[in-house]
C-alpha cells in the first residue's frame, strides 16, 4: 500500500510541514503551501526581503476584492475580472554596515529550515549564513495572518551576530507597487490593478499605503507599526523615512554587538472600502494599530482560535502520521480560505483558495466538494457561502433572461457581481495560441448550486434558510433548466443540447463548428434529480413562504406539471451494453492511441493541450480529463441514483455501474485534480481495494505538485477538500438524507482506528472507524433523538449516547 509524501519536506510529526535547505526550484511551492490566511484576507509564504521573480511570489489577496482590466490578444479587446494581488506588507530587508541587502543567492547558507505550524497557523523560517566578508549571521523568523482579529498580521524577525559587530540597517515597508503576474500563461494579460493614492508615516514608528484597484474602485489601506527589541527590552533608534510614487518604507539603524542578536517587530492592519463598520480604511487602518501588543501576545490569542477551529475539525489515525498530517495541511488550507471570519463578507469559495491568482481567483463549482466537509462541522460557513450564490440570484435572473429564457443561469466563473466571468480565450502553452474557450456552457454549475442547497438542509435542517433564500434559488434554477429543455417526440423524451459537461476536453463534436454536445449524463440526471426534489422542497417549505414564492414567481399548477413530467421523461444516454454514456455520441468517437502518446509525450494529464498543440482535438476521441459520468456516482449513492433513473423509467444493476466505472477509468488522464479525488469516492463503492490508492493520489495533487507546476500559483481547495472528506465521509459511507445519518463503514484495517468529530441536527458526534465497523458516541447536549442507518440496522440515538454499528 502506498504512502504519501510532501514533496521536500522532512519528517517533523503530525502538525507540522517542514523543510530543510534552500531549493530555488520549489519556492514556489513551498510559498503556496505555507500560505498564512484567515478567511479576510492570506499571504503566501514568501521570504520577506523578497520581491516577485522567477523564484518568488509574494503575494497578498483578500477575498471578494476583483478588479477587471481589458487585454489585446490574438487580435481582440478582451476583459477579464482577476482577484487582486494586493500591497505587499511583509518587505523587510536587512544588511551589515555598507554591505548589500541579505540575499540568499549572494551568501554562503549554513543552514536553512522553514517550518508550518498547522496547530497554532504559524510560519517559521530559520537561516544561518556567511556573507562575503565572512561574517556568521543567524535569521530568525515568526509569521501570523490573525484569526481572532482578521486585519492584523504580524512578522517577528530575529537577526544575531555570531562572529561579528556592526551597524545593522533594517528597511521595513509597504509595496504598492505590486502586479498580478503570478501566472506565467496570464502574462500578456493586463496586469497593474492598483493606483497608488497615498503613503506616509503617522508616527515615528508607524508607515501606511493607501490604493484604489482602477475598475472596481475598491480602496486599499495598509498601516505598519514596526518597533526594535534588544535584550528583551524596547529600544529607540535612529529612523529614516523613504516614500516612493508607490512606495513607503522605514530604515532603522541598530549597532549590533558580537553574540548579540536584534528582534524586529512588524504588525500591520489591513482594510478596504468593502469593509463593515467602518469610517474609511485608511483611517481604521491607523486606529487598528492602537492597543496592539507585540507578537507573543497576539500569537497567544491567534493561536487560542486556531484550538478552537481544530476542535471541530479533530481527526485521528492509529497508524500513518503522513497521512494525517497532509488531512490537517488540507482541512488548514480550507480554513484560512473560509473561516468565522468570512461571515459577511459576501464571498464564494474560489477554487485556488486565497493562495495565488491562478483561474484569476474566480468562483467555479469547488463549493461541490467544499461544502460536505463545512456541513458537518461548521455548517454556518456553507450557509454564507451559499448566500453569495442568493445574493447574485438577480444577475443569474439577468443572464438567463439576456440569454432569452427565464429563471435563473448561474455562471460557469463568477466574481464580484454574478455575471459570467469565464475566459473567451485561454492560451495553450504547448503551442503558444490563444485558443477559444467555450467553458461558460457548463450549464451544470447552476444544478450544483441547487444541490448545495439541498444537501446543506439534509444535513442542518435549516429550514429557515431553505424559507428565505435556498428554496427560491432551487426553483429559479428548476425553471431555467425546464426552459432549455427540448421535447423529443421520437424518444418521448425531453433532453439538454448544446451544454458541456465536467469533463473539458470534449467542447463539441467533430463534424459540428457550434460548440457543445448534446446530453451530457450528469446534467441531464442531475436535473431529473431537481424536478424530482420540488415536491420535497415544497413540503419542507413553511406553507406561507411556498405559497408568497409561487406568487411572486408567478408560478402556478401548469408549469409545476411540466416539471414533474420532465422529471420522469428526462433522456439519458447508455452505450448499447449500458455503460452510461458520458454525452449522445460519446460511444462512436475514436479509441485514442494511449499507449503511444505516453511513450511520446510522458506526461498526458493536459491531453487536449498536445492534441491542440498538433492541429487535432479531443473532441474525436473517448478521452476524459476529469470524471463526467462518474460524478453521479460521487453525488449519489447507488440506491440514490437508482431512484433517480428508476424514475425516468431507466434500471441500474451493480453490474452496470462496475462496467461503467472501469470504462472510463481506463480513458481518464486525470488532468483535473478533482478527478482522483471523484474517482477514489467511486472505486471505494465499486472496488474498494483499489480506492485507497486514489486516496493517495488526492492527497498528493497539492503536496507534490503532481501536476507539474500548477500548485505554485495557487492550491487546488476542492481537490484539498475533496480528499479530506474522503477520509472522514466516503470511507464511513456517511450520507444525510431522508432525515437520517446513513453510515456504511468501510477503513482499511491495515491502517487502525479512524475517529473524527461531526454535528449533526444538533448533535456533536464522535465516529470511531475500523474495517468495517464503526462506533458512534453522542456527546451530552439537549438535542432530539437522531436515527442513524448503518446497513440493516436501524437505531435512534440520544445525547450522551454509544452505539456501535456494522458488525
Amino acid at each position: 500500500m502506498s504512502m504519501p509524501n510532501i514533496r521536500g519536506s522532512v519528517e517533523s510529526g503530525p502538525w507540522a510541514v517542514t523543510y530543510d535547505g534552500f531549493v530555488p526550484a520549489d519556492e514556489g511551492l513551498r510559498e503556496a503551501l505555507c500560505t498564512l490566511g484567515n478567511g479576510y484576507f492570506a499571504t503566501r509564504g514568501a521570504a520577506p526581503e523578497s520581491s516577485a521573480d522567477e523564484v518568488h511570489y509574494p503575494g497578498t489577496y483578500a477575498a471578494g476584492c476583483f478588479n477587471r482590466l481589458e487585454s489585446h490578444v490574438a487580435g481582440r479587446t478582451i476583459t477579464n475580472e482577476s482577484i487582486v494581488n494586493l500591497p505587499n506588507w511583509l518587505v523587510l530587508r536587512f544588511a551589515v554596515d555598507d554591505g548589500p541587502w541579505f540575499d540568499l543567492g549572494s551568501v554562503e547558507v549554513l543552514e536553512y529550515r522553514q517550518e508550518l505550524d498547522m496547530h497554532r497557523g504559524m510560519l517559521t523560517r530559520r537561516v544561518r549564513f556567511r556573507d562575503a566578508a565572512s561574517r556568521t549571521t543567524s535569521l530568525s523568523e515568526r509569521r501570523i495572518v490573525h484569526m481572532e482579529h482578521e486585519h492584523l498580521a504580524a512578522l517577528e524577525t530575529t537577526i544575531a551576530a555570531e562572529d561579528w559587530s556592526g551597524r545593522l540597517t533594517v528597511r521595513a515597508g509597504l509595496d504598492g507597487s505590486v502586479e498580478n503576474t503570478g501566472v506565467a500563461r496570464y502574462r500578456d494579460l493586463a496586469s497593474r490593478h492598483l493606483d497608488v493614492d497615498h503613503v506616509a508615516a503617522v508616527d515615528s514608528d508607524t508607515i501606511v499605503l493607501s490604493a484604489v484597484t482602477n475598475q472596481s474602485r475598491i480602496q486599499v489601506a495598509q498601516a505598519a507599526r514596526t518597533r526594535v527589541v534588544a535584550r528583551g527590552e524596547p529600544l529607540e533608534v535612529e529612523r529614516e523615512l523613504h516614500t516612493g510614487a508607490s512606495t513607503v518604507s522605514q530604515d532603522l539603524f541598530v549597532d549590533v554587538g558580537e553574540g548579540e542578536a536584534v528582534t524586529v517587530e512588524k504588525v500591520v492592519a489591513l482594510y478596504t472600502s468593502r469593509d463593515h463598520a467602518i469610517s474609511e480604511p485608511v483611517h481604521d487602518a491607523v486606529l487598528a494599530m492602537d492597543g496592539v501588543g507585540g507578537f507573543a501576545s497576539l500569537l497567544d490569542r491567534h493561536a487560542l482560535v486556531w484550538g478552537h477551529l481544530w476542535r471541530k475539525f479533530h481527526v485521528e489515525l492509529d497508524v500513518d502520521d503522513e497521512v494525517l498530517k497532509i488531512v490537517r495541511l488540507h482541512f488548514f488550507h480550507l480554513l484560512q480560505t473560509v473561516s468565522p471570519n468570512s461571515v459577511d463578507l459576501d464571498v464564494g469559495v474560489p477554487a485556488r483558495g486565497l493562495h495565488g491568482e491562478a483561474y484569476r481567483g474566480l468562483i467555479m463549482w469547488d463549493e461541490l466538494f467544499a461544502f460536505p466537509v463545512l456541513n458537518l462541522r461548521l455548517p454556518q460557513l456553507t450557509r454564507e457561502q451559499l448566500a453569495y450564490r442568493y445574493h447574485r440570484l438577480p444577475a443569474a435572473r439577468r443572464a438567463a433572461h439576456d440569454a432569452g429564457m427565464a429563471g435563473a443561469m448561474y455562471p460557469w466563473q463568477s466574481g464580484s457581481n454574478g455575471e459570467e466571468m469565464a475566459q473567451v480565450l485561454h492560451l495553450n502553452p504547448e503551442s503558444g495560441r490563444w485558443v477559444p474557450d467555450p467553458t461558460e456552457r457548463q450549464r451544470h454549475i447552476g444544478l450544483a448550486v441547487a444541490y448545495n442547497v439541498w444537501n446543506y438542509f439534509e444535513a442542518t435542517e435549516d429550514a429557515r434558510f431553505l424559507d428565505e433564500a435556498g428554496g427560491e434559488m432551487m426553483l429559479e434554477v428548476a425553471r431555467f433548466f425546464a426552459g432549455i429543455a427540448t421535447y423529443n417526440g421520437q424518444r418521448d423524451r425531453y433532453e439538454l443540447c448544446g451544454l458541456l459537461g465536467p469533463d473539458e476536453f470534449h467542447t463539441g463534436y467533430p463534424d459540428r463548428e457550434e460548440p457543445g454536445l448534446d446530453n451530457n449524463a450528469y446534467t441531464n440526471v442531475l436535473a431529473a434529480w431537481l424536478f424530482q426534489r420540488v415536491p420535497d422542497l415544497r413540503d419542507s417549505l413553511s406553507r406561507e413562504r411556498w405559497v408568497e414564492l409561487t406568487e411572486a414567481l408567478c408560478l402556478d399548477g401548469d408549469e409545476l406539471d411540466r416539471w414533474e413530467e420532465i422529471g420522469r421523461r428526462m433522456f439519458v444516454p447508455f452505450h448499447a451494453d449500458g455503460i452510461i454514456s458520458q454525452f449522445e455520441g460519446y460511444e462512436d468517437l475514436e479509441e485514442l492511441d494511449w499507449e503511444g502518446y505516453r511513450e511520446r509525450y510522458g506526461d498526458i494529464h493536459r491531453l487536449d493541450r498536445i492534441l491542440e498543440a498538433e492541429d487535432d482535438t479531443p473532441n474525436r476521441y473517448k478521452a476524459s480529463k476529469q470524471a463526467d459520468s462518474l460524478m453521479l456516482l460521487y453525488l449519489f449513492s447507488h440506491t440514490e441514483l437508482e431512484a433517480v433513473l428508476g424514475r425516468l423509467g431507466y434500471t441500474l444493476s451493480t453490474e452496470q455501474v462496475y462496467r461503467t466505472v472501469d470504462y472510463y477509468l481506463q480513458r481518464t488522464t486525470h488532468g483535473s485534480t478533482l478527478s482522483a479525488v471523484v474517482h477514489a469516492w467511486v472505486l471505494n463503492r465499486t472496488h474498494r481495494e483499489e480506492a485507497y490508492e486514489y486516496f493517495v493520489r488526492a492527497l498528493e495533487s497539492d503536496v507534490a505538485d503532481i501536476q507539474g507546476g500548477t500548485t505554485p500559483e495557487g492550491i487546488h481547495l476542492g481537490a484539498m477538500a475533496g480528499s479530506a472528506d474522503l477520509l472522514k465521509r466516503c470511507f464511513t459511507g456517511i450520507e444525510t438524507r431522508e432525515g437520517k445519518l446513513f453510515l456504511d463503514p468501510y477503513w482499511p484495517k491495515e491502517l487502525g482506528t479512524l475517529a473524527f468529530d461531526i454535528t449533526y441536527h444538533g448533535h456533536s458526534l464522535t465516529l470511531r472507524v475500523s474495517g468495517d465497523h464503526v462506533r458512534v458516541e453522542s456527546h451530552p447536549g439537549e438535542a432530539p433523538a437522531i436515527r442513524i442507518e448503518c446497513r440493516s440496522q436501524m437505531v435512534s440515538v440520544l445525547p450522551g449516547e454509544v452505539v456501535e454499528l456494522g458488525r
